[in-house]
């Protein structure tokens, strides 16, 4: 069993579309294309062909360039089905806990609501990799679009328990921003200042910040980190509240940063 080979392909202004290659079987599929043209020139760069596309979430800044992909390539297009209505024709229609094969490589789907009510994440187990979308960002969440602060802490929960090696691929470069609102709740927190000066190391030399890892937004992530009393209280309440509670302080701060 093949480890998937990564491309991560930039697009529109901050967009991160992502490239899974499994090379034994040769399967290949783009995750939240938003655009087609980039990612059939980086297909045809590395020689791969398009057998799928992953869809997390409905947004048109992550489905935008499915139909011309489609149409090029005759790829299938997996997404979530209680969000068919929303999302280009799907061939493979998926929901919590349902899995599927990239080649010989197998996917976890996950239910990640909050930002939209239909997200969804892949996670490839014998990768050590997330494809999350916008559920969870280095350094942060989605904003609760569709989504209430309970669901989001609940999926923000859920991605937490994965093994903490695991590469997480966002759907956006938004780590700089979201490490400057992050320091504001936690300036003396030491596993965010060594994320903040890697960060600001890789953007100085125009790479991406990512993937993150589980282990690093656990000890970092102010938004999964919303059961800490460090972070209840930076946001003006007692130890102990609900977790949602501050997430949702939390999201409404961020909103307006």
């Amino acid at each position: 069993m093949a480890k998937l080979v990564v491309e991560i392909v930039p697009v529109l202004t901050d967009n991160y579309v992502y490239l899974l290659h499994e090379p034994i079987s040769g399967a290949t599929a783009a995750v939240d294309p938003a655009v087609a043209d980039p990612v059939l020139e980086r297909l045809a760069a590395r020689g791969w062909s398009l057998s799928h596309v992953l869809i997390t979430h409905h947004h048109g800044d992550h489905i935008g360039g499915v139909p011309d992909l489609v149409r090029q390539t005759g790829c299938a297009v997996v997404g979530a089905g209680r969000d068919a209505a929303r999302l280009p024709p799907l061939t493979i229609e998926v929901s919590e806990g349902d899995t599927f094969l990239l080649g010989s490589t197998a996917a976890v789907v996950l239910a990640v609501p909050g930002h939209t009510t239909g997200h969804l994440a892949f996670w490839f187990p014998d990768s050590h990799a997330l494809f999350c979308g916008d559920a969870l960002f280095s350094l942060g969440c989605g904003r609760l679009f569709e989504g209430t602060a309970a669901e989001m802490w609940a999926s923000l929960c859920k991605l937490r328990d994965l093994p903490p090696d695991t590469q997480v691929y966002c759907g956006h470069e938004y780590t700089a921003a979201n490490g400057r609102f992050a320091r504001l709740v936690e300036r003396d927190n030491p596993a965010l200042l060594i994320r903040l000066k890697e960060v600001e190391g890789q953007r100085a030399k125009g790479r991406p910040t990512l993937p993150s890892t589980i282990a690093s937004e656990r000890a970092a992530n102010p938004f999964m980190r919303a059961d800490e009393p460090t972070v209840a209280r930076a946001v003006g309440m007692e130890p102990g509240t609900a977790p949602a509670q501050v997430l949702a302080e939390l999201r409404r701060r961020k909103d307006v940063f």
